[in-house]
């Protein structure tokens, strides 16, 4: 079976580089019955982390930041990825994109235990509809 890829929306919200900081945010949506397909948070200055937020169900996760205080950024978009874990598995999205000449922003993978990787893969807002055609989804 081959990999699936689908475009999805994602919205993100800065918080202070801070211990708790982070486990307060997702302490909030869990409490409000948010189910995450990825989070990815990386510090964007020396005393602010950003988190970026990707969930199935988008007025879901909007509901519960706004109950919770949670000032959120977006929608932005980005890629996600599932499949078979193999060498290179993120390779052939990759070089998809190269060959179509669009720059990758930033990517995330890991395998997911039973044989199973996941990715994310964010390219320029630009570029989002290209990158769709290259990667085969739109």
């Amino acid at each position: 079976m081959g990999d699936i890829i689908w475009q999805v929306k994602y919205y993100y919200t800065f918080v202070p580089n801070k211990v708790g900081a982070g486990a307060r945010i997702i302490n909030s949506l869990k409490a409000e019955g948010v189910d995450l397909f990825a989070l990815n948070a990386f510090p964007v200055s020396a005393g602010r982390a950003q988190v970026d937020l990707l969930a199935p169900n988008i007025e879901v996760l909007i509901s519960a930041a706004k109950k919770a205080g949670i000032k959120l950024v977006g929608p932005k978009d980005a890629f996600l990825i599932q499949g078979e874990n193999r060498v290179g598995a993120l390779a052939d999205a990759i070089a998809k994109l190269a060959e179509a000449g669009i720059s990758v922003t930033a990517a995330q993978a890991a395998a997911s235990g039973e044989g199973r990787f996941g990715a994310i893969i964010w390219v320029r807002p630009r570029n989002v509809r290209k990158a769709a055609r290259a990667l085969g989804i739109s």
